[in-house]
């Protein structure tokens, strides 16, 4: 564990009867850091944030934490209170663990403190989840998909939160399998596949393994002009239709070397494309 990780996994192997659930895991968060942990259904994320909380202890393998126990604040994947308790009522009692005082949590989450569980919208039980995992002051906190479910709005502002957790001085792991989460949230990113980490890297990096490619496609009368280009990877004519591709800089030489282009239109590669690509799996 380095002087600056706060989480270190080493070789997380977990196996629940014939299934196993993690194969071989290895990763470090290091101090005020948003951490991703993303895959599809089945990769094993859950699992291994659990082993992180210390709620599931591993086959083999290691998890050292920084922190103790009650220094840990996570929300759990399928958490759930009961309909009639009021989220005030909900605070007060999660405080009452720790001893702290859960005083402006709910208004800096924006969650009426006299409304109960069960009348809260989908956006509302989240941003109380993040209060309960925040009220002990935690100096690591553990999210597992929280905004799933959600509409863009709320899944917005859920991840405005998370931003400013951070600000805070907390340490976040963050489980998801949404791509836009990552890139919005997270400094670097472990791309679970089948119980193992497939990719870890900055949401940058995965792009740019995934090859970081730029397509291009428009009109011109000159597409001749375009082959010679360094920039360019590719070159596809269809009549006066001319698609390119090509890294870093393709855009800029294009319309330098090109003197008539109409009708420019511009893909690049994405946090999906790469995951696609990184994972060996298809849509």
């Amino acid at each position: 564990m380095s002087e600056t990780s706060v989480i270190s996994v080493q070789h997380l192997h977990k196996v629940y009867g014939s299934r196993v659930a993690v194969s071989d895991v290895s990763f470090s968060v290091d101090e005020g850091e948003i951490f991703g942990i993303v895959g599809r259904n089945g990769a094993g994320k859950t699992t291994t944030v659990e082993c992180v909380a210390g709620l599931r202890t591993p086959d083999s393998g290691s998890v050292h934490v920084a922190a103790a126990k009650a220094e840990i604040g996570v929300q759990l994947q399928d958490a759930a209170l009961p309909d009639k308790l009021k989220a005030g009522e909900a605070i007060d009692l999660y405080a009452s663990f720790y001893g702290t005082s859960p005083e402006g949590l709910l208004d800096e989450v924006g969650v009426p403190p006299d409304v109960a569980f069960a009348k809260l919208s989908g956006g509302q039980r989240q941003r109380l989840s993040i209060a309960l995992a925040l009220v002990g002051r935690p100096k690591i906190a553990i999210f597992d998909e929280l905004t799933t479910g959600l509409d863009p709005q709320a899944r917005r502002d859920t991840w405005d939160l998370i931003s400013k957790v951070r600000e805070r001085g907390v340490t976040v792991l963050l489980v998801t399998h949404f791509m836009e989460e990552i890139e919005r949230l997270c400094d670097r990113v472990a791309v679970l596949a089948a119980g193992e980490v497939a990719a870890l890297d900055t949401p940058a990096g995965l792009i740019a393994r995934a090859g970081g490619l730029v397509t291009a496609t428009f009109r011109t009368a000159y597409p001749d002009l375009l082959r010679a280009l360094p920039e360019v990877a590719s070159v596809r004519v269809e009549g006066a239709l001319v698609t390119v591709t090509g890294g870093a800089g393709l855009l800029k030489a294009i319309v330098t070397a090109v003197p008539d282009i109409d009708d420019l239109r511009t893909e690049r590669t994405t946090l999906d494309d790469a995951f696609l690509t990184l994972t060996g799996e298809e849509s």
